[in-house]
């Protein structure tokens, strides 16, 4: 088994930890600052060999380089986007692997966020670590892709067996059932399952990880059946105040 941690961080990023108790390897994903993750790691008595970043924002790249002069790891990246993250030890692009333990992830180019976006995929035990492509109910804006992109990576994460765990790197659940309600209102299950993230929100609690079957279910971005439909979705969210 791997254990994932949540690391909150910044104003609303979650950070993942993952230990493997077997080899005692911990890995960081997307460290938007150091000090709670390494605090984090310290509460647990692990100590962090590796960190994988998904993509070059410096919400998700801002504590790299402190953790590295804390801990002498090694930082996994997007080779597309190594000239924008300097602390890069190693790049990865899509079919490569990274592992922990005894445990191997594939990477997954899932550009449309960013032009270099990866994803971390473990077959098993079943998780995807997705940073800014996939959110509960959401997607990433598209601030360098295209919706023909964001399309593409959403099918191809939807494909995944439904039992996937999807650990994205913010809490945005609240606001992306808000628009999921308005997108698909006759849709039953997107009303249970934000009447759920409102529970679960109303008690401090994170709302990932999510899995495949649920964002089948009510994510409309997953769910668009075509580029065009996505693209007024994604355009309607940008704008969006509910």
């Amino acid at each position: 088994m791997i254990d994932v941690a949540c690391v909150p961080a910044l104003s609303d990023n979650y950070v993942w930890l993952l230990h493997d108790d077997a080899s005692g390897d911990t890995v960081v994903i997307d460290p938007g600052e150091a000090e709670p993750v390494l605090a984090a790691a310290a509460e647990r008595g692990w100590t962090i060999g590796q960190i994988w970043n998904t993509h070059w924002h410096p919400d998700h790249v801002g504590g790299n380089a402190a953790i590295k002069a804390a801990t002498g790891c090694t930082i996994t990246g997007p080779a597309a986007e190594a000239d924008r993250i300097p602390t890069l030890d190693r790049t990865v692009s899509a079919g490569d692997s990274v592992t922990i333990g005894a445990f191997s992830a594939t990477v997954m180019a899932v550009p449309a966020h960013t032009n270099g976006h990866i994803a971390y995929h473990f077959a098993d035990p079943a998780m995807l670590f997705s940073g800014d492509v996939i959110f509960v109910m959401g997607c990433g804006r598209l601030f360098e892709g295209t919706p023909a992109q964001m399309h593409d990576a959403l099918t191809r994460i939807a494909a995944l067996p439904g039992e996937t765990l999807i650990y994205g790197a913010h809490e945005y659940s609240a606001a992306n059932a808000r628009f999921a309600l308005v997108a698909e209102p006759d849709n039953a299950a997107i009303r249970d399952r934000a009447a759920e993230i409102d529970r679960l929100r109303a008690d401090g609690k994170p709302t990932l990880p999510t899995t495949v079957a649920l964002e089948r279910a009510t994510n409309p971005f997953v769910r668009a059946p075509d580029v065009a439909t996505l693209a007024r979705h994604r355009a309607a969210k940008d704008d969006f105040r509910g």
